[in-house]
């Protein structure tokens, strides 16, 4: 394997979506040093602060999972924010990491890097070719950075940086703020309070005639240590592009998709909201479909193994204990 249980492994935004489920799943399979900091001891938005934590905890492996996120209405409201605060987080512990003599790096970006008419599904070739999706579009040039850094650091330095692209997540944990969450969580809370209202009916943010792709956090956790202890990007047997140069990221999903119509359904069926689900065109819906090829980890030998149905069914009952014991993010 790349990396050993002893392994000094920090996970960074290990209180997000995540890194929470990162570190319970490096923890099952019996690594015994994971490392992680809160916000009191180092931010990262500061590149001296993170270089400074960097030299001193000396870890062997680092993940980046600390980020700046929300849905469209977050990133139309706040651009600079997406934009600049990316940036500086993946930046500052990128750069660090490197000088600091990490062995393995793990980036974790999104599958918003990808042209908003990309060929569907789409393969990690389409990366800039085309024109991004204008409301999501300054989280995905900070996104798009990250992983050119981490090859420019590969090719110059030899610096062992992985990236993923992983399809939209969700999961136990996800942020319900209808303010600044993504259209999952937020169909969750909005049916649900729906529900315990009695309300007849439920209006929803553009046409739900769009696909996405949705991949449950505890596959994208296992994805990232198979990942970690097994691609070697420099292995001539590693996936390549198609022209047969070196690939060091990776698209992560579960190869199916479906409309943000289908989506409200299944929600409102396992919530048992029984109102009318009208839909508001005046709202944009984004890129119109945005699925993934992920062909590429399919041969590595990974897959995801977390239905769409059961998800949702796992994030809600999350959601009502936490509601039970004061720990939702809303």
């Amino acid at each position: 394997m790349l990396i050993k249980p002893n392994d000094k492994i920090y996970i960074t935004g290990h209180q997000g979506l995540l890194g929470r489920s990162l570190t319970r799943n490096f923890r099952l399979h019996k690594y015994t040093n994971i490392i992680t900091t809160n916000r009191s001891e180092v931010d990262f938005l500061d590149f001296n602060k993170t270089k400074r934590i960097m030299s001193d905890l000396r870890p062997d492996v680092v993940i980046i999972s600390a980020a700046k996120v929300g849905g469209i209405k977050a990133n139309i409201d706040s651009p600079v924010e997406y934009l600049l605060e990316n940036l500086r987080i993946q930046n500052n512990l990128i750069e660090s990491s490197w000088k600091a003599g990490v062995r393995r790096l793990l980036f974790i970006g999104s599958s918003c890097i990808y042209p908003k008419y990309s060929k569907q599904p789409i393969t990690e070739e389409q990366l800039l070719s085309g024109k991004l999706e204008k409301t999501l579009e300054p989280y995905a040039l900070a996104k798009i950075a990250g992983l050119k850094l981490c090859t420019a650091l590969r090719t110059q330095y030899g610096f062992d940086a992985i990236c993923i692209m992983p399809s939209n997540l969700y999961g136990p944990g996800d942020n319900f703020n209808l303010t600044n969450s993504h259209v999952l969580p937020s169909l969750i809370r909005r049916f649900h309070e729906a529900k315990m209202k009695n309300l007849n009916k439920i209006n929803c943010w553009g046409s739900g005639n769009v696909y996405r792709e949705f991949l449950y956090v505890d596959d994208l956790a296992d994805a990232c240590r198979f990942l970690l202890e097994k691609w070697n990007p420099e292995l001539q047997s590693s996936p390549k592009l198609e022209d047969g140069s070196l690939l060091d990221y990776l698209n992560v999903g579960t190869g199916c998709d479906l409309s943000i119509r289908n989506l409200a359904n299944i929600i409102a069926k396992i919530i048992h909201y029984n109102g009318e689900i009208k839909w508001d065109q005046s709202k944009p819906d984004g890129t119109p479909r945005k699925l993934l090829n992920v062909s590429r980890i399919n041969n590595l030998g990974w897959f995801s193994k977390t239905t769409i149905n059961k998800g949702i069914e796992l994030t809600y009952n999350h959601f009502l204990d936490s509601i039970i014991t004061n720990t939702i993010r809303l």
